[in-house]
């Protein structure tokens, strides 16, 4: 694609990497095939092609107004086009430097620009978001029934074996899943025990950034990646640590790419391509293990739903299928898993109306051969499908610690 970038655009660490990622683009339109919100709303904008383009143009100094953003918005940042796409078009990176630019020509009006700065201070905020969620268990009933909705039972964590083995690991805590579903990372460091692995958390360290980053307050996000640097690298130079591991795939993501982030950082580049590399999703590392030894007599029948970012962002495919079958899992047949559920991230609370649709058509192909449960990889996931969903949604590994 043939750009004219602004100078003041183009000169700039996002413009180049933008107009280098514009210029790979070739028009094909395969991304829209692929698109959950173009497969949904029919409309150009609302795919990969269209909006690459609202951004050229948007870059290029062309006038664009609140249409532009709404477009821009609407996109679930799933990256099932980057899977798509045959020229490698980095579309996710490319959609963050376009949502940021635009929301500062453009502006938000006051209720979206509220919501977004309450959710950037509340979810990441890992005390804060525990505390409110207690209390909305406490008051539920008397919650309006939406609300009530996402107020989720509580999970109690169980044991966390102390660390015994000489091989270790780190894990992400992240910020709503400890108040939300406990039970995840203290049944991965139950399940890694078992195959000889203490898992450790690192004081200090939280939100991974994802959410700031998203919600166009990079500068906030740079300052959680920083933090959980700063936790971690004592750990990975000093204790022989292994892997960072995280047992979210939406945080797996965007760790791995704290080394793009911290790309014009000379302090902290360093250390951010270290962590990046050694970045890995719970998959990764229990599929080069024993795992054989986890296996149950009888598996129940199960539908697995990956998540974008493990299938898409990660690039993770066919592993964690691989292990619940060879753990004794029957995985029933599921259609277009390839496509989102509509919670990625905060777009749920943003974008409600697509996020429902999505949700709903999602329920509908788990649930057509009538699993037991339903399992995936991120919390959001997890939380967004258990709303509505006729069976338990679980996290896989808490499936298999439970099957053990």
């Amino acid at each position: 694609m043939q750009t004219r970038l602004l100078d003041e655009v183009r000169q700039t660490s996002e413009g180049k990497v933008a107009e280098e990622i514009l210029r790979k683009c070739v028009h094909c339109g395969f991304c829209n095939a692929t698109c959950p919100t173009y497969q949904l709303l029919g409309d150009e904008n609302d795919g990969p092609r269209g909006r690459i383009y609202l951004i050229k143009q948007l870059m290029e100094g062309k006038q664009v107004g609140e249409k532009t953003l709404q477009h821009l918005d609407r996109c679930l940042l799933c990256r099932n086009c980057e899977t798509t796409c045959p020229s490698g078009v980095e579309y996710g990176k490319l959609l963050d430097i376009g949502r940021h630019l635009a929301e500062e020509q453009i502006g938000r009006s006051g209720n979206d620009k509220t919501l977004r700065k309450r959710l950037r201070k509340y979810l990441p905020k890992s005390g804060l978001f525990g505390f409110g969620l207690s209390l909305g268990r406490a008051f539920k009933p008397l919650l309006p029934d939406k609300l009530a909705s996402k107020v989720t039972q509580a999970r109690p964590a169980g044991q966390w074996p102390a660390p015994r083995h000489e091989r270790k690991m780190l894990v992400l805590d992240g910020c709503v899943q400890p108040s939300l579903s406990p039970d995840i990372n203290a049944a991965t460091a139950r399940v890694l025990d078992k195959l000889g692995i203490s898992l450790i958390r690192a004081q200090g360290a939280g939100c991974c950034g994802a959410v700031s980053q998203h919600l166009g307050a990079p500068d906030e996000a740079l300052a959680y990646i920083k933090r959980n640097i700063d936790a971690w690298w004592p750990h990975l130079t000093t204790t022989g640590v292994e892997a960072v591991v995280s047992t979210a795939s939406g945080c797996g993501t965007m760790i791995k790419d704290y080394k793009y982030y911290l790309r014009d950082d000379p302090e902290y580049f360093i250390k951010a391509e270290r962590i990046s590399y050694l970045a890995k999703d719970i998959a990764e590392i229990i599929a080069r293990e024993n795992y054989q030894k986890l296996a149950t007599a009888k598996g129940a029948r199960i539908a697995w739903h990956p998540p974008c970012s493990l299938q898409h962002g990660l690039k993770i495919k066919g592993v964690v299928e691989n292990i619940l079958q060879d753990c004794g899992f029957v995985l029933i047949p599921v259609t277009d898993e390839h496509l989102c559920c509509g919670s990625a991230g905060t777009y749920s609370m943003l974008q409600p109306e697509i996020s429902q649709q999505l949700r709903s058509n999602k329920l509908a192909n788990l649930m057509e051969h009538s699993p037991e449960y339903i399992v995936t990889a991120n919390i959001g996931c997890q939380t967004h499908l258990e709303e509505t969903s006729p069976v338990p949604v679980k996290h896989w590994i808490h499936v298999l610690d439970q099957e053990i």
